[in-house]
């Protein structure tokens, strides 16, 4: 009995929440109905408003002014100068102060470039939709897109670009996604189904709900990503530079401390001379002037490509790209133009009488040659589309270049339509109503729609070459601007295409028998991308493949390797590519115009923007062709060796004064005398033949090819002048000291014999010593005298005893026969090297 009543009591229960919740599904069915209708409530506006739930523009991911200036200034090598100016300032060494100059300017350029690019980043719009129609409480008002919220009820129609992530509730849109996709084709949106922010309305109209609003919508999400800074990112020549820079930081506390040590304990030197001997060792040691090349260098780049109309957002990519060995490209905006031509039409009679001909294994589409009067057919029939065209307004790219291509016959009366009816989404044609009788021009599918099968293979074999294909035909109906429903007999089949850009073939070519490798990266279908490739001439055109089939990262990084050309690319798959290749060893350049390029335009080593894109691209991207002239990237190229190949060149002469200089304390140490130069004797020496000749040197033209490593390059170059300057000053402070010379003797003297083996390095590294380098050569000597002799105490230049003299004499003369013939050594060294690396290659192979 009791467990019938419980029985009982579960059936009640269960029915009454049946009821309850039937209750509640039209409690909300009534409840959306409503709000689809009234949209929300000035409270419940507020309400999500204090939430959070509003559609606020994403903020930049990039650092803070703050942190830019805090991350330059706060630095291990700041520090140091700190360190070595409050040590000078302490004992009254003001006049070996010399070398702040140089690391102010250095902070400085790293600050500004920092904030440069900080506030190109910042400034990133993807979305650019500034006032939506919104239903609340019962009323529509237009208001500021950032004042929406989530579920929000808005308006939208065609024109627009949808402002947060949203789900059609009522209505139907065709929308624009190639913004975010990459993907040109219309897309039909119905109800249910979702919208991104970003996208465009094309045509139609509908009510949808806000569902993702601010940081959560798509689009914000695709701005915060793209502004993130890639911390390390770095080209070749910084890197080398960096790991220069740290391995002497690693090494100059120590060696400073014991200088001072063995100086100041040991050898009873006074505090300001030990001092003034330590810091003269470790600025020596420190190529504090090399960034500051460098950064200068590549700012005249900037300043010399942006004449050729190229746009440098980040300095560090004009390296970078001279450097790359594989380059990817986007289509349509890179290899063609974004404007479409009509690049021929064929009528639909002749279209019908082509046949299929055997070709090997392969069946082909072969031509039939017409006749005198078909000729005449086809000259009437481009005159009707002609007249066709003048009715319609250019309000789209496909009627731009209909209207530029057929043109009315000018020596007969242009028939006017009766009725004219513009393209639209929804019915896929134009059509007019002329001398009674409808013509429309549209998709082919949409168009004949049941006939369509009757000229499908030919049309897809259009397609597949690259062409999109519209019809022209009589209907045999009474336009009225709906859904076509009467038969379409076609009279002719119009290929348009995207032009290739002039130049890219040659710039192409270029890359090619450069050694880099082009891959063709987009969203159209691949067979119609492979097509553009081969016209563009690009190797490996016919080695394609349907980024679709790829769903797994092994699957992208074996295609990547594999593949030159990918069709039906996503955006994420873009960005992968790109990790791929970069996982690979390989330093890659990126190229895009559209928001769905952003991400893989921000990972790449390199990224170029066309101007005619999108901003957001334009934004990203470091290096931007403002003319969208794809041609001038082998200026680009060539303006990177020129800075790569010089600075090369000067680094040498930095690299020389701290491999001498760290030599020459490891020497003091050893053998417990004090170092012989002082601070401002380091800088003079620098400043006649380092600095000033090393800045020269690195903005003359060059357009040798870049070879080898960067350091590795310095190093060698390098090496024999470092271990000359080394050999020669350690020898005469021997000498100096066995002969009784004094301490303030051996170190002007040591100053002579520095410089003067400085300039013959100069003298090497200027060759072929043309009419400027000799000019640069007779005024850095001039100058280096002047201060030497008119300005002798600012430098601690002091007269020297003959005794002196003639030592300095002697192994200056020796200096020459040593640096000549470490030179050799060096140079047969490196060769044999190359040797052995190519037998152990060949050996392996």
């Amino acid at each position: 009995m009791e467990e019938n009543v419980n029985q009982t009591e579960k059936e009640m229960a269960e029915n009454e929440k049946q009821n309850q919740t039937g209750k509640e599904v039209a409690e909300n069915a009534d409840r959306e109905q409503t709000e689809t209708i009234r949209g929300l409530t000035a409270q419940q506006v507020a309400e999500r408003k204090e939430k959070g739930l509003w559609n606020k523009k994403a903020e930049s991911a990039t650092k803070t002014t703050k942190e830019i200036v805090k991350s330059n200034v706060f630095t291990y090598f700041n520090l140091i100068f700190l360190v070595i100016a409050l040590l000078l300032i302490g004992v009254g060494a003001f006049r070996d102060l010399t070398f702040l100059p140089i690391i102010v300017a250095n902070t400085l350029i790293g600050i500004v470039q920092e904030i440069r690019s900080k506030k190109v980043l910042d400034d990133l719009s993807i979305l650019n939709s500034p006032k939506t129609r919104v239903i609340r409480e019962g009323s529509k008002k237009e208001i500021p897109a950032e004042e929406l919220v989530m579920d929000d009820i808005v308006e939208l129609s065609a024109g627009g670009q949808i402002p947060a992530d949203a789900v059609v509730l009522e209505g139907q849109l065709n929308v624009n996604e190639s913004l975010l996709t990459g993907e040109a084709d219309e897309i039909v949106k119905k109800s249910g189904d979702e919208l991104l922010s970003g996208s465009f309305v094309v045509s139609g109209s509908c009510l949808a709900r806000l569902t993702k609003v601010g940081e959560e919508s798509y689009i914000s999400k695709l701005t915060h990503r793209a502004t993130q800074t890639k911390e390390g990112e770095q080209s070749e020549m910084i890197r080398s530079l960096n790991r220069l820079v740290q391995a002497v930081g690693i090494v100059i506390i120590p060696i400073g401390i014991i200088l001072f040590v063995q100086q100041f304990v040991y050898a009873g030197t006074p505090l300001r001379d030990s001092v003034t001997s330590m810091v003269a060792a470790i600025i020596g040691m420190i190529p504090e002037g090399l960034y500051l090349l460098a950064s200068v260098a590549m700012a005249v780049s900037a300043m010399r490509l942006a004449k050729q109309q190229v746009l440098i957002h980040d300095m560090k990519c004009i390296e970078t790209l001279a450097r790359v060995d594989v380059l990817c490209v986007d289509k349509t905006g890179t290899i063609t133009v974004p404007e479409m031509e009509v690049d021929q039409f064929i009528l639909a009679e002749d279209l019908t009488k082509r046949v299929y001909e055997k070709d090997g294994d392969t069946k082909v589409y072969v031509d039939v040659k017409c006749g005198e009067e078909q000729e005449q057919k086809h000259a009437q029939i481009k005159g009707m589309i002609g007249e066709f065209a003048a009715d319609m307004d250019a309000d789209n790219a496909t009627m731009e270049a209909l209207k530029t291509y057929f043109k009315p016959d000018t020596l007969t009366k242009i028939k006017k339509a009766e009725k004219v009816f513009a393209f639209s989404s929804k019915t896929k044609y134009s059509g007019i109503i002329s001398e009674g009788k409808s013509y429309v021009i549209g998709a082919p599918e949409f168009v004949l729609r049941e006939d369509y099968a009757e000229y499908k293979d030919r049309i897809e074999a259009y397609s597949e070459k690259g062409y999109r294909v519209l019809v022209y035909g009589r209907y045999e109906g009474v336009l009225d601007g709906q859904k076509l429903t009467e038969k379409v007999l076609p009279i002719a089949f119009i290929m348009l295409t995207n032009a290739i850009r002039e130049g890219a073939k040659e710039t192409f070519s270029y890359f090619t028998e450069r050694g880099v490798e082009i891959k063709v990266i987009s969203g159209d279908n691949p067979k119609t991308v492979a097509e553009i490739a081969e016209k563009a001439g690009i190797c490996g055109a016919d080695n394609y493949v349907d980024a679709s089939t790829l769903t797994t990262d092994e699957s992208i990084a074996q295609a990547v390797a594999k593949y030159q050309i990918f069709g039906r690319v996503t955006p994420d798959q873009k960005l992968k590519f790109v990790e791929a290749l970069k996982a690979q060893g390989r330093t890659v350049a990126m190229t895009g115009d559209g928001v769905n390029d952003v991400l893989a335009l921000k990972d790449a080593d390199c990224s170029i923007a066309m101007a005619s894109g999108s901003e957001a691209a334009s934004q990203v991207a470091q290096l931007v062709l403002l003319d969208n002239d794809f041609s001038r990237m082998p200026s680009v190229v060539m303006e990177g060796r020129r800075v790569v190949n010089n600075i090369q060149r000067s680094a040498s002469l930095y690299l020389v004064k701290n491999i001498f200089s760290m030599l020459l304390a490891v020497f003091s140490m050893i053998s417990m005398i004090n170092y012989p130069l002082e601070p401002s004797q380091i800088s003079l020496i620098s400043m006649f033949t380092i600095g000033i000749p090393s800045f020269v040197l690195a903005l003359e033209p060059n357009k040798d090819r870049i070879q080898g490593h960067f350091m590795t390059n310095v190093l060698l170059k390098a090496l024999p002048a470092g271990l000359t300057d080394f050999f020669a000053v350690s020898s005469l402070v021997l000498f100096c000291q066995v002969f009784g010379v004094n301490e303030e003797d051996i170190s002007t003297s040591c100053t002579i014999l520095v410089a003067i083996v400085g300039f013959m390095i100069l003298y090497q590294i200027a060759k072929p010593m043309t009419a400027g380098h000799r000019v640069l050569m007779v005024g850095m000597v001039a100058g280096w005298l002047f201060c030497m002799i008119f300005v002798s105490h600012l430098f601690a230049i002091r007269d020297i005893s003959g005794q002196c003299m003639m030592l300095t004499a002697v192994f200056t003369v020796a200096a020459e026969s040593i640096l000549r013939y470490l030179s050799k050594f060096v140079e047969w060294m490196r060769e044999s090297l190359l040797v052995l690396k190519k037998k152990i290659h060949q050996a392996t192979a």
